[in-house]
């Protein structure tokens, strides 16, 4: 695990290991919002949090406000993270941010027997219009062709492109290829690297970022993980850096590169496990 606290210390390139030779040097502490990544970070790609997960995510709701932003559509997070949370979890303290950031709901019903789908009110979507979706979709198909990528006559685990509202998706493998054809894919980014490019000068007036390990996303220009990031801040009446965002792409092209634009603190992590102990990590501050 790697912590970045603040711009400051991002512009002077400080870093903090804070986990050597088995031993934590911990340098972090409970901020009033904790933003996570979600495939990756909080769970493996496309699957609910482990029990374990789940349980001390719940513990953290229990002190502060907890956000999850990833590129995935609502009811992929109603699955993978909120149907997995304790039934006494304060969802009133969670926040999801689905599309990238394009999305933001917030809980609004007092029902713990129902605490899915209508319970979830819809703050702003900045929505692609029926003409936008087409054309990104059409410019993700010649981008495949172009690159070499992806053949579409080959078969696929599910939809290589999905219409999300605020977001169109490229999955090369399709939405529910297996987690170890996912990872074996493109290892080193190059080939999202390539589809970015390639997409990124077909749709200047769009933002084209990378998603997962194997996908590419597009919303409105200007929409990404730190336009959610201000969004949700303004809502909460909170300063960017009384946030800490989590994630495992926060390197050069990855996925979480955008908050870097921000002022919130940041954390890199491995996996899940490692994600894990942060938040232990974060208990002991409270």
């Amino acid at each position: 695990m790697v912590v970045r606290l603040g711009l400051a210390a991002r512009s002077a390139t400080i870093f903090w290991n804070c986990w050597r030779a088995g031993f934590e040097i911990s340098l972090l502490t409970m901020k009033k919002l904790i933003i996570f990544d979600l495939d990756g970070t909080l769970a493996e790609s496309k699957q609910p949090l482990t029990d374990e997960m789940a349980l001390f995510l719940a513990k953290l709701l229990a002190h502060t406000r907890v956000a999850v932003i990833s590129g995935g559509a609502l009811s992929q997070f109603l699955k993978q993270v909120v149907s997995k949370l304790p039934v006494n979890a304060n969802l009133a303290h969670l926040s999801l941010l689905p599309t990238s950031g394009a999305a933001l709901y917030e809980f609004q019903h007092d029902d713990p027997s129902n605490p899915l789908g209508t319970s979830w009110k819809k703050i702003y979507e900045e929505r692609l219009s029926e003409k936008e979706k087409d054309t990104i979709e059409s410019a993700m198909t010649i981008a495949a062709k172009e690159t070499g990528t992806i053949d579409f006559k080959a078969p696929s685990w599910g939809e290589r492109i999905e219409y999300r509202g605020g977001q169109v998706t490229l999955s090369a493998l399709g939405q529910e290829a297996p987690i170890a054809l996912k990872k074996a894919w493109d290892p080193d980014h190059a080939k999202r690297h390539a589809l970015q490019a390639s997409l990124a000068e077909r749709l200047s007036k769009f933002s084209v970022g990378i998603g997962g390990a194997t996908s590419i996303d597009v919303t409105k220009k200007g929409i990404d993980k730190a336009y959610g990031i201000r969004k949700l801040c303004e809502l909460l009446h909170l300063t960017e850096s009384d946030a800490l965002y989590i994630g495992d792409e926060l390197g050069k092209g990855g996925n979480d590169e955008a908050v870097y634009k921000t002022e919130v603190a940041t954390c890199v992590v491995e996996n899940p496990a490692d994600t894990l102990r942060t938040i232990k990590t974060l208990l002991t501050s409270a």
